[in-house]
């Protein structure tokens, strides 16, 4: 039973309740029916505390069956959303996830898998980690876990993950199908701790312009970011391109101690303030890895939270340029709670101000619903506009450390716009793209074709640098795309033949060798990258 849905207002009363745990009872005397014809007998009283009567009555008298636990969690949902749409409450088992997450790290035997036709196909094994060391390679298909028959049978993407995770030091052992091997391979593999990058790609684009990709602010962002860094500069870079798109956030400290990296000393970075939480600044510091040379930040309408801390403080001291749409606009600082079940609140405690004084936090005055619909209204705006500003909701003005003028209210507004595309061939070309038929071919493809391939290919560079995506190819793809619902739109098809080339390309160069390998194709058709190039390119 989904009591969230059926009884969301029961649960916002009694979540009180929850929290302080009351639940005494005393029942009155029987006596005749009142005006209402329930009976004196029916009516309890508890302390005259009217949640924890509310709770007494459920859990004794609803027509369903259901737990103490259910109605904890389900209060703790409901009270929690009413607050703001960033509060949260994270029940035992997600928390976990969310833990390796934010820690960067987790443990087990380090692959990343997919599920095909009840198969476990193993994507990428992770660089060192045990699978690797065992002998596992990518494309291997699992069959056995523990001798346990996987293959041909249904399986969840959560049933396998915890199978295979483990503590370090346990032992899991597998059973793959090789391509070209008769036999099924047995790996005994010893669990391990297995880093998670916060750092998607890191490479340079020409002889002076180095590029990293930040998709999440963990533990180890500040580690990944000075070396990555450092490992560009060694290679030459002297302008920097730092890609926030799609970067949801994290944690605050990593945001701040990135920003370090860039700031000379004693440059405001950010400051938080909340109605039990005494305003409090971080400053930069000095002896930061890249306090000089061009910098560029690109954001969109997904960076959120601690990439806008970053991208706030890189704008108010004047110290790069903001490229790209609006960001989210998430300006509430939350604070996590861990229960002693192993659940976990996120609950709001301040809100953060960029070093000009902003507060780039949207509205949600009207309830979470309103609050991402809002979003998506704003989005679909900006499509259609050659300007992504349509609406300021703090018209105050802030001022940058060298007096340009600046708002808050819904994001972090860029200094160059680059809108979304508006080119209407562009429609076949998603439909590949979002419904995961052109992954698929290529998927397919490459596991047909993967022992050939690596034999022509034996590395990445070989690969990236000579191999491309043949007419036939392309054309058998159109035509499995036709197979599965796509119309043919040959306009589109022609004005977009070499994007899906190149996106094949790039799905082909992870499945085969690992992710780095898929950035360095697929930036080649990053338009956007490409403007931002230009732009750095006169710093």
């Amino acid at each position: 039973m989904n009591l969230r849905m059926k009884t969301s207002h029961v649960a916002l009363f009694i979540s009180v309740a929850m929290v302080v745990g009351v639940l005494l009872g005393v029942w009155l005397s029987p006596s005749s029916k009142n005006e209402s014809g329930v009976s004196a007998s029916q009516i309890r009283i508890v302390d005259n505390n009217k949640l924890s009567n509310i709770v007494h009555l459920i859990l004794t008298d609803y027509v369903d069956s259901i737990t103490l636990e259910q109605i904890e969690d389900e209060a703790i949902y409901s009270l929690l959303s009413t607050l703001d749409p960033h509060s949260a409450y994270i029940v035992k088992e997600d928390f976990a996830e969310e833990k390796e997450s934010i820690n960067g790290l987790f443990e087990g035997i380090g692959i990343m898998f997919r599920l095909e036709k009840d198969s476990i196909y193993v994507l990428q094994v992770v660089e060192g980690g045990p699978s690797q060391k065992s002998g596992v390679l990518n494309g291997d298909r699992i069959v056995f876990i523990n001798d346990t028959n996987v293959a041909g049978v249904e399986i969840k993407d959560t049933d396998v993950i915890k199978k295979l995770r483990g503590p370090k030091g346990t032992k899991v052992k597998i059973g793959v199908k090789r391509e070209g091997v008769s036999k099924i391979l047995d790996f005994n593999i010893t669990r391990d701790v297995i880093p998670s990058h916060s750092i998607s790609y890191r490479g340079m684009l020409d002889n002076e312009i180095g590029y990293i990709h930040l998709s999440k602010f963990s533990n180890t962002t500040k580690r990944e970011m000075y070396n990555s860094i450092k490992y560009l500069q060694e290679k030459g870079m002297e302008k920097l391109i730092l890609d926030l798109r799609g970067n949801g956030g994290g944690l605050l400290f990593q945001a701040i101690e990135v920003a370090d990296m860039f700031l000379p000393k004693d440059q405001l970075i950010v400051y938080t303030e909340g109605r039990n939480s005494p305003r409090s600044e971080n400053y930069s510091t000095s002896g930061g890895i890249f306090e000089k040379g061009a910098l560029v930040v690109m954001i969109d309408e997904s960076s959120a939270s601690a990439s806008e801390i970053l991208a706030g403080a890189v704008q108010d001291n004047d110290r790069g340029t903001i490229v790209g749409r609006r960001s989210f606009g998430k300006g509430l600082v939350q604070e996590q709670f861990e229960m002693r079940d192993g659940s976990a609140i996120r609950l709001t405690i301040a809100r953060y101000y960029t070093p000009s004084g902003r507060c780039i936090q949207r509205p949600y005055d009207k309830g979470t619903d309103e609050y991402y619909y809002d979003f998506l209204m704003r989005i679909m705006t900006e499509m259609e506009s050659d300007s992504i500003i349509q609406e300021i909701t703090d018209t105050t003005k802030y001022y940058t450390k060298d007096g340009r003028v600046v708002y808050g209210g819904g994001g972090i507004y860029p200094d160059v716009v680059l809108p979304y595309s508006r080119d209407s061939l562009i429609i076949y070309y998603n439909n590949v793209m979002q419904k995961g038929i052109l992954y698929k071919y290529a998927f397919d493809f490459t596991e047909r074709n993967r022992h050939t391939l690596l034999e022509k290919y034996p590395n990445s560079d070989s690969f990236v640098q000579n191999y491309s995506v043949s007419d036939y190819m392309f054309n058998e793809f159109i035509n499995e795309a036709a197979e599965k619902g796509i119309k043919r739109d040959q306009a589109s098809i022609k004005a977009y033949k070499e994007e899906m080339k190149i996106m094949l390309k790039s799905y082909m160069a992870e499945l085969l060798y690992d992710t780095e390998s898929f950035y360095k194709v697929s930036l080649l058709i990053d338009k956007d990258l490409q403007k931002t190039k230009d732009i750095i390119k006169k710093k």
